[in-house]
């Protein structure tokens, strides 16, 4: 038995402190040795002696010599970045945080819908200059199509939640025959087909090979020219050029972006000058509820582990 069975790495999520990650795992394991490794010296003393380890991140090296790791759980959900070769040359296995993201970013996305459909920017406007005028709405979401690109965790989510807005619902996926919770789904090269009929498009995959570009100015004329386009993927889905020649000839209604390219946004971009642009840094995927929802994770792995003696078949597990 190892001196530290669960070591918590340093890491923060979206300007929250491991400490908090660290102090939930404690009341939900009172019969665990729940440490973070809040220093240099504990970094390398926990990685040494840890059976489970949760962070952000871990190198090669450090794998090398964490001579009790079986598990390590990545507070992020890709996984990309880890030394997965390492991993699985010591038998760690490796879980990621996928699912943790989606019900906040679902709401984000949301929230914007009905900005634009209400016209809440409008009144936020009014408001400030305390004047006292009636402006009329932009739509209703009934019987509206909307289109979600990547369907994760993250689209899912937020599909079910327009599923009471009477909308019309396609997704966008790699394989179709996953199907989904959408009235449609399409692959990646149907894309341009769907685009004349969709109200709303949404975009929440991730970005890759297939996806950098893929809304460029031929995507952005096929849609109507009231459409809203929503991006909560990565900055690089969207042609940023052609986003902004569009917005500026009034071919789309309006855009939201939570993500943008270049990252961060330069204060003189174009972008910051449209009325109709809604734009937040990258905190969509905040929610106080985040390390709650990475401890459901963890737990429920190792109630599993104490069941089997096995680290395989994990939620979440990716290698």
């Amino acid at each position: 038995m190892s001196t530290v069975d669960i070591a918590v790495l340093d890491h923060d999520a979206h300007g929250m402190p491991a400490a908090d990650y660290a102090a939930i795992l404690g009341r939900w394991l009172p019969d665990r040795e729940v440490r973070l490794a809040a220093t240099p010296a504990e970094h390398d003393r926990y990685l040494r002696e840890a059976t489970v380890v949760a962070g952000k991140a871990v190198d090669a090296e450090e794998v090398d010599g964490a001579e009790n790791l079986r598990l390590f759980a990545c507070n992020a959900a890709g996984v990309d970045h880890l030394p997965l070769d390492a991993l699985a040359e010591r038998g760690v296995a490796v879980t990621n945080a996928s699912g943790v993201h989606g019900p906040n970013i679902a709401e984000h996305v949301l929230g914007w819908v009905l900005a634009f459909a209400r016209r809440l920017d409008e009144g936020w406007r009014r408001q400030r200059r305390r004047e006292w005028r009636r402006f009329q709405s932009f739509t209703e979401l009934a019987g509206s199509t909307v289109t979600v690109v990547g369907f994760g965790s993250i689209g899912e989510a937020i599909v079910e939640r327009f599923e009471g807005f009477d909308v019309d619902t396609i997704g966008v996926r790699h394989t179709v025959s996953k199907g989904g919770p959408t009235d449609e789904v399409v692959g990646y090269g149907d894309l341009p087909e769907v685009l004349p009929g969709t109200d709303v498009l949404v975009l929440a995959c991730p970005l890759t090979a297939t996806t950098e570009g893929l809304v460029g100015a031929a995507e952005l004329d096929a849609l109507p020219t009231d459409a809203i386009v929503v991006n909560v993927a990565r900055g690089g889905v969207i042609d940023t050029p052609a986003l902004v020649d569009a917005l500026r000839a009034n071919a789309l209604h309006g855009a939201a972006l939570d993500v943008t390219d270049p990252e961060p946004l330069p204060s003189d971009h174009d972008l910051w000058g449209f009325e109709n642009v809604f734009l937040t840094p990258h905190v969509a995927g905040h929610t106080p509820k985040y390390w709650e929802r990475r401890a459901d994770i963890l737990v429920e792995n190792l109630d599993r582990v104490a069941e089997t003696g096995e680290y395989e078949g994990l939620r979440n597990q990716v290698a």
